[in-house]
């Protein structure tokens, strides 16, 4: 569709805006043309997004969320001076106001969400429990932009990534931490790849706490009886993995097929995380791992990703019980996840179906081992 709308073969229309903007951009098809062949799938679907705006191709369920971002720095539609009440009596740093060397950051999901501040709240008082100087920004918290990069919209990206990074410069900050996957993909890949990396050392929440573990910061006591399955966010894992830079000479040889010298290295999602969130699930005494039959950079999407969620939120969900039925399928008793999108997406569509099976963010259950 891409080649064609190029090349003057077809023109915009609603069902092609349909079509586009009801992919989840998880990399699923990435990763799999990758397994045999050099093929580059998800890259032509974000120029393909980012071509619909500059060419005004705006999305209708779109507009309220962007619009948003742009007045309250949010992607949920919520004022920006509600963004700190997730942290309210946690007795922690403002490193808008104070030195630190750990910033964790939220996320517009995670702050707004009342459902998931527990997962949140956890997070920070593992830290702290651990002896990290850890910050938070509250209210003056903003968006990562990644999510708004994914339906399109690279302006405010770069918006947004000037501003953390700034503000982390000023801060002193050595480390980001963030338990949203979305944003670990942001702040991890796409700022490198859009030109505006910092020196900071950029950590999901799982691969923080399991070198705290590893390093006997935390100690994990009590016993957690319980059969898991571990889920993997599509952003921590495929799309997780550093980005590479390439410079050469693209040939085009037989029409459109590429060619690249020297040879292009491809990220094919192998170097995700994976271990750290399966780690520590290993390490808390009296809990069982079970795995999926499609896991780590072949795992199923929960369905949240790509701004689905907001386009068409019966697909998102049929999306999630799919992986949910995968689950089930282990015998395990609970899904855990790290991500908070994932868990949300997962929660709402259990609640609909009327299904039993649980569903924890990771951090949630190592706070009850500790």
């Amino acid at each position: 569709m891409a080649a064609a709308l190029l090349c003057g073969r077809i023109e915009y229309t609603d069902k092609l805006l349909d079509i586009i903007y009801h992919c989840q951009m998880c990399g699923g098809c990435d990763v799999s043309c990758k397994y045999s062949r050099d093929f580059e799938v998800l890259e032509p679907l974000y120029q393909f997004r980012k071509k619909l705006i500059e060419n005004s191709q705006i999305y209708l369920t779109h507009i309220p969320v962007i619009r948003g971002l742009k007045k309250e720095d949010n992607m949920m539609q919520r004022l920006k001076a509600e963004r700190g009440k997730w942290a309210e009596g946690l007795d922690v740093k403002d490193i808008t106001k104070e030195k630190a060397e750990v910033y964790y950051h939220a996320g517009c999901l995670s702050c707004f969400d009342e459902e998931l501040w527990p997962d949140t709240r956890a997070a920070v008082k593992l830290l702290k429990k651990a002896g990290v100087d850890v910050s938070v920004a509250g209210k003056e918290e903003t968006c990562c932009g990644g999510r708004a990069y994914e339906m399109g919209y690279e302006g405010e990206l770069i918006k947004y990534a000037e501003h953390n990074v700034e503000m982390l410069r000023t801060a002193g900050a050595k480390t980001v931490v963030t338990s949203c996957s979305d944003c670990y993909y942001a702040f991890k890949v796409l700022y490198d790849k859009i030109g505006k990396k910092s020196n900071l050392e950029v950590l999901h929440i799982t691969e923080y706490l399991d070198r705290l573990i590893k390093e006997a910061n935390l100690k994990l006591t009590k016993k957690i009886p319980m059969v898991v399955t571990y889920h993997d966010p599509c952003h921590l894992g495929r799309m997780g993995e550093p980005y590479v830079h390439w410079q050469g000479v693209e040939k085009k040889v037989r029409g459109q097929v590429i060619m690249h010298d020297p040879p292009k290295e491809l990220r094919r999602g192998t170097h995700g995380v994976y271990k750290p969130p399966r780690d520590i699930l290993k390490s808390i005494p009296g809990l069982r791992l079970i795995e999926m039959e499609r896991i780590r950079e072949y795992a199923w999407c929960c369905g949240a990703g790509g701004g689905v969620s907001d386009t068409d939120r019966d697909f998102a969900i049929w999306t999630a019980l799919e992986r949910i039925e995968e689950a089930k399928a282990t015998g395990a008793e609970a899904i855990v996840t790290a991500c908070p999108w994932c868990k949300r997406n997962f929660k709402d569509a259990i609640r609909e179906s009327g299904d039993r099976l649980e569903i924890y963010d990771i951090v949630e259950l190592l706070e009850q081992a500790v």
